[in-house]
């Protein structure tokens, strides 16, 4: 790690700055919207925008707007994300300010929680149906199908499992299945489908998809359907999905591509308005996985939707299927 003397001045200027390096340490914990960092410091977001400017032209902090929304993270490579990550590791995480905009970081938590699960409450009864609102189900499963191949998988991994499609789609594949998901509600309509559908080596279990306590390794086919657009922070979901790969395994993404329908965000809750294959790659890259193959579902009417299929492997696997 080396810098110009004037580059260094730079970054220096740009994190010493108390409310700068506030947040700074916020970002360090997810990536945030102008929004939320304006109501975790009690300062107006014109301020805050420019207090994100000054960091961004630092190379400290990566901006990327998400429809009407922009977001923040700390810059993911490199000697400037090594540098604050070092002047970051020096702050006592029990002084008082710090220790306040963990708090109330921990109150947007909640409040996106409880409007998360309000909203599964209200839906779970008719969740297929609205899944189906985007693209035509069948045609989203022939892709997954296609992606995943014959198998047979020693063990399924389904993280956010929802109503348990994805178990009773590929269930049949697997010698064992487990599906996670926080809602109880979800978890008993799984349940239920996963009985219908005669797949009796399923397991459902209540989990968290950023920490599932699962050994890593421990699976051959991780699934991750239509939920990173629900999270605050996706990339670690792919992280914790990315470490439950065994080595000859695989990992499945289904998402939506970028797109513009900021209604979504109130009346379904999406946090994130989709993602690029450049974003899923590299996720995908920093979590060890290699070779992503990717199947692109264009939507059904023109203000719909457009699925993505993604396909994830160990770089090991990638490169023996090169050679």
């Amino acid at each position: 790690m080396s810098f110009t003397s004037g580059e260094l001045v730079e970054v220096l200027r740009a994190a010493g700055e108390p409310t700068r390096l506030r947040i700074l340490a916020l970002l360090r914990r997810e990536e945030l919207s102008v929004m939320e960092l304006g109501q975790i410091l009690d300062q107006s977001q014109p301020r805050v925008s420019r207090h994100l400017k000054l960091l961004a032209e630092a190379g400290l902090v990566e901006r990327f707007p998400d429809g009407a929304w922009v977001f923040y993270r700390l810059s993911a490579h490199g000697a400037r994300r090594a540098l604050a990550e070092e002047m970051l590791g020096e702050l006592q995480p029990n002084e008082p300010v710090i220790a306040r905009d963990a708090d109330r970081l921990g109150q947007v938590h909640h409040t996106r929680e409880a409007e998360a699960a309000a909203y599964f409450e209200r839906n779970a009864a008719r969740w297929d149906q609205v899944r189906s609102l985007y693209v035509a189900e069948d045609e989203v499963e022939r892709a997954i199908l296609d992606a995943v191949g014959s198998g047979p998988f020693e063990r399924l991994v389904d993280l956010g499992t929802g109503a348990g499609r994805m178990l009773t789609l590929l269930g049949e594949k697997a010698h064992t299945a487990l599906g996670l998901d926080l809602s109880q509600q979800m978890l008993n309509i799984a349940r239920r489908q996963v009985a219908d559908a005669g797949v009796g080596h399923c397991e459902l279990r209540h989990g968290d998809i950023f920490s599932t306590g699962l050994k890593g390794g421990s699976a051959d086919l991780v699934v991750i359907h239509r939920v990173l657009h629900y999270l605050n922070d996706p990339a670690a979901a792919v992280a914790e999905a990315a470490r439950l790969v065994s080595a000859n395994g695989r990992l499945l993404i289904v998402d939506f591509a970028p797109h513009r329908l900021e209604y979504l965000r109130q009346a379904h809750q999406h946090r994130r308005l989709g993602f690029s294959d450049e974003e899923i790659g590299r996720w995908c890259g920093e979590g060890g996985l290699g070779k992503l193959t990717a199947t692109t579902l264009p939507p059904g009417a023109e203000d719909g939707l457009t699925v993505k299929v993604w396909l994830a492997q160990p770089v090991a696997v990638a490169q023996r299927s090169a050679a």
